[in-house]
């Protein structure tokens, strides 16, 4: 009877990118950043990614203050209601988040693609 293939596990890099002392940078704070975008709100990108308002305001307050520029403007709720949008800094910084992603990964495949066979049966 003929072994059936074997299904490799996938595999990402996560990056998280320390400015010491300013803070951290890592993909949660980048998908919130994309989510704002998608969103157009604080609130609704929180929700998106299971997080509180407050949660999710604090992290934008921190990343606002991380660089020389705003990277999330808010307009205050109301009759009107708010938003939130990225700014340009806001669009370059995940712009370069991802770049240095993607091309980590690229450098990587060869050495992932071993720990992947390498990796053990996944259990039930």
């Amino acid at each position: 009877m003929p072994e059936t293939a074997r299904q490799k596990p996938s595999a990402l890099i996560s990056i998280r990118i320390d400015l010491v002392p300013i803070g951290r940078l890592g993909p949660g704070k980048v998908e919130l950043l994309e989510a704002i975008e998608a969103s157009g709100s604080i609130s609704g990108a929180g929700r998106a990614m299971a997080m509180s308002y407050r949660r999710a305001w604090l992290l934008v307050d921190n990343l606002n203050r991380m660089f020389r520029q705003p990277l999330v403007e808010a307009a205050p709720g109301g009759a009107k209601g708010g938003g939130a949008h990225l700014t340009p800094m806001g669009r370059e910084i995940v712009a370069h988040y991802r770049a240095i992603e993607s091309k980590a990964m690229k450098a990587a495949a060869l050495h992932i693609d071993a720990l992947r066979d390498a990796a053990a049966e996944p259990t039930s």
